[in-house]
């Protein structure tokens, strides 16, 4: 194994090179990141096209996996670097906050509970719901925040993925509770997300990349880009998900 100076070095000397050649025009390399679902489908399409107007040739591998292994993977060496809950720690991770969202009701505008502004979390029960498996960050963070509450929800409905579960609600078999940017990012004909109350539960995404890791170039600029893409977001994102959608 490298010693960490002997490192430090390696990725001086690397980014010396990146520079001196120019290499936004002329390098070809891969960054590879390790992401769980909703950030691939809200975070980097707009953080992958920026980079890539600066970048033309450098080329970006995404990994999907869910919380758990979106760790692994940047533990093992997989990643670069992901994009993960902070729920999920390890003493060998550093995580750098990208935004804090709020989690929302997500309903057909014909049910009934699809009026209100705002929603009670108690007023879900006695509703079929529609949630991630039991063992999701998604679904801990909730149960975790609920714990103490003297009413149970009834997980009526199980999947793998956020975006099944908004298939099933826009099926009309149920309800769901969901982060908010798991929800479409525009008007939908069908669904209708309105904020959860009492408690409000966010979860924090951010970036999540090894402590002795030495990022490449690429890498580290992609890295920067990210941070700078989100930073006025990371602590102010509550969409106003229900107002806007019945303007239409």
């Amino acid at each position: 194994m490298l010693l960490p100076e002997a490192r430090e070095l390696i990725r001086k000397l690397d980014e010396a090179l990146f520079n001196v050649r120019e290499m936004n025009a002329y390098h070809h390399g891969t960054i590879t990141l390790s992401c769980i679902p909703t950030a691939v489908f809200y975070f980097l399409p707009l953080a992958i096209g920026k980079f890539n107007e600066l970048y033309p040739n450098i080329k970006i591998r995404i990994l999907e996996k869910g919380t758990n292994n979106c760790m692994e993977s940047v533990l093992g060496n997989e990643a670069d670097f992901g994009i993960n809950m902070n729920s999920i720690t390890n003493s060998a991770i550093d995580f750098t906050p990208l935004v804090n969202e709020p989690f929302v009701l997500a309903c057909r505008r014909n049910h009934p509970l699809a009026s209100k502004q705002l929603v009670e979390w108690q007023e879900l029960v006695g509703h079929k719901l529609i949630g991630v498996r039991s063992s999701s960050g998604n679904r801990l963070l909730i149960e975790h925040n609920l714990a103490d509450k003297p009413w149970k929800l009834d997980w009526f409905y199980e999947v793998r993925h956020l975006s099944t579960s908004l298939g099933l609600v826009e099926a009309g078999l149920g309800i769901s509770a969901l982060p908010g940017l798991a929800m479409p990012q525009t008007v939908h004909p069908t669904l209708i997300g309105i904020p959860l109350i009492e408690p409000v539960i966010r979860r924090t995404l951010g970036i999540i990349r090894r402590k002795d890791a030495v990022l490449s170039p690429p890498a580290e600029r992609f890295f920067s880009l990210l941070l700078n893409v989100w930073a006025d977001d990371k602590d102010t994102l509550w969409t106003p998900f229900a107002e806007p959608q019945r303007q239409q």
